[in-house]
Formats: structure tokens, sequence, C-alpha cells
């Protein structure tokens, strides 16, 4: 298959992804297209709820994987569109569309490649396909659900909109939900314990803590307090005062690292949403960076977080888009992106399998 026909084809199948309504956890119709392309073209896919993957046609247990990865589900649209999103229309070298940039062109430029290799007989390296659900509710339907059935992998290249740039770490998500306890009384007489003012010092504390070690790539850890909550009446003291805390962590710590220092540090009761969005990164000298590396891309730290959090191994966040217009009204990807994208996606595994 040429590179103008993969290239031709990637955007016709981009073009039906995005006229058909994938919001998390209703991937269906998105994966049976998928599927189908993919059967179409002599692949053998594998389907679980609305995840498809497949390997590559000569795969060898005996030697190492490498996971092709990203995501068909996209945002709801937000009241700012002027198009309809459900549109896939092209206009002066733009395919306009809802999920067109997040993260459709780098799905279909990521599925181009995994079919340039697909007959190969002489890689070092397995390849495993996956497109997955749920990325942007962080769902555990999706990549996490099929990670058993993929095998042993060795590495990832996570498809995201990166400007086919190199994200070679990626911020982790932290949601922390907070209590301060105190006990009721009435406003006008001096009862009872009031329980914001038992929240402010922790909440002054998460707005001025510094944490010593900083990430050569992704900068410190960030801790934000987003959301506060308390009291049900003028004239009575709140007993309760419940604030949420936003974490965006970083390769330097471990969650558990984090969470050790908050408990120490803070009187409020402090429960975690979630200890699964942990902080992504891959060395620097592994042969996939070094192969970008050699073809003028850049290295940077993401403070976006993706599937490659619920990753255990090294993954390289690369895509062609740029995340400035992901969940954007009237979304948008060029088609000179995905012409690069898939360009470079071989350019960098012919290097590396």
């Amino acid at each position: 298959m040429t590179s103008r026909t993969l290239y031709e084809e990637a955007v016709e199948l981009l073009k039906q992804l995005i006229q058909t309504q994938s919001f998390s956890k209703e991937e269906s119709n998105t994966a049976a297209i998928i599927a189908h392309f993919l059967e179409e073209r002599g692949v053998n896919i594998h389907r679980e709820q609305h995840n498809v993957w497949a390997f590559h046609k000569h795969y060898d247990a005996s030697r190492p994987t490498i996971l092709l990865n990203s995501h068909h589900d996209t945002v709801k649209s937000n009241p700012s569109w002027t198009r309809n999103p459900f549109e896939a229309a092209v206009e002066e070298g733009k395919l306009f569309g809802l999920g067109s940039n997040d993260a459709g062109g780098c799905l279909v430029s990521l599925i181009a490649a995994f079919l340039h290799f697909y007959e190969r007989k002489d890689l070092k390296y397995n390849l495993v396909l996956a497109a997955t659900a749920e990325e942007e509710i962080s769902g555990r339907n999706g990549i996490e659900f099929i990670l058993p059935q993929l095998g042993t992998l060795e590495a990832a290249i996570v498809g995201e909109p990166t400007e086919m740039h190199l994200a070679i770490a990626e911020k982790g998500l932290l949601v922390l939900d907070c209590e301060a306890k105190g006990k009721a009384g009435h406003a006008a007489r001096e009862e009872g314990l009031n329980a914001i003012y038992e929240a402010l010092p922790d909440i002054q504390w998460f707005q001025q803590y510094k944490f010593q070690k900083e990430s050569e790539y992704l900068g410190p850890v960030k801790m934000s307090v987003t959301m506060v909550q308390a009291g049900t009446q003028h004239n009575v003291v709140p007993d309760s005062c419940r604030f949420t805390v936003d974490v965006r962590l970083t390769d330097a710590y471990t969650m558990e690292e984090v969470m050790e220092v908050i408990q120490q540090h803070v009187k409020a009761e402090v429960k975690p949403r979630s200890m699964r969005l942990k902080p992504s990164s891959i060395p620097l000298e592994h042969p996939m960076v070094q192969a970008g590396i050699r073809m003028g891309r850049q290295t940077y730290g993401s403070p976006t977080t993706s599937d490659q959090a619920l990753l255990p191994i090294p993954s390289l966040k690369m895509g062609p888009g740029f995340s400035g217009r992901s969940h954007m009204a009237d979304e948008f990807i060029y088609l000179s992106e995905i012409e690069e994208g898939i360009k470079l996606y071989i350019e960098l595994l012919e290097q590396v399998v």
C-alpha cells in the first residue's frame, strides 16, 4: 500500500468517525467502524466492549512488543460551536469536526502506520494496535481493561496531539476530597467550632507548600484548591467544611510519596478519589526517543493527562494536531498534519522495529 493510499484512506476513516457520535461510554458505533476498516484490509482484529485491537500478522511471542494506542471517544461539544460537530467538513486544508484533533487524527495516523508494517516479517519488535474507549473520562473500560490481553509490552506510543513532537513525560492527576470538622452552634453566641476556620490553615498550606524536588521536564508538583463547600444557613456555625484539591504530579515523586507529605501537614481528613492516574515518563536514551530526536523532533513534558497514566511501561506521547485545539469549539485538524503524522510515525518506527 502506497503512502498516498494510506493517507487518503486515513482521512476517509477519520471523516466516518467524526460523523459518528462517540461520547465516552457510547463508542460502540465508532468501534464497529474501526473494526470493519481493519478487517476489510485483512487484519485479524479483537474487540471487547468498545475497544478494538490487533497484532501485526507475523507476531512472535519471543520478541518484545510495542503498543500503538489512541482513543476514539470524544468529549461532548460545547455550546460555542458554530458548526455541526458531526459534519466532517474540509475547508482551506482543515478537516473540521468533533474529535478531529483529539484524537481522531492521531488514531487514523497510527492505524495507517500499523498497516504499513502489518505484513512485514523482518521486524525485531511486535506491534500491537489498540483503538480504545473512555480516555476522556479516564474510565476503567478503556486501555486499562484490555491491557492483560495485549501480552508483555516493552513500550508504547500514545497518540495525542503534540504537533509530532515527543512528550517524554506527562503529569499525573490526584483529586483529593478533604473535610475539616468542627462543631455546630448558634452564630450569635460563642458556641461551636467553625469548620471553615479549621479548614483555612489547610487551604493556605495547599496554596503555599513547595515540594523540594522538581522534574526536569514537568517542573514542580502543582496543588490547587478548586472547590469549597460549607454551611447550611447564615446563623449556624458550620460543623463541616469540605474542599477539593487538584494535584498535578510529576515523575519526581510517586503518588504514595505525595500523599504521605500531605497527610503529615494537613489536619483535615483527606481521601484520594483514585490512585490510578500516575505520572509517566520514558528515558531520554530510549530507542524511540533517540529516533525522534534524530528526526529533528523536540522533547518536552506534557501538563495534560492521557491514557499514558494507565500504562505501567515507558510511553511516548506523540501525534499530529495541536493540543490547544482539543475540546475547543469548531475543532479541526489540518490535512497536512495527518499526512505528516503518518510519515513521521513510519519513519520513527522504521528506526526501531
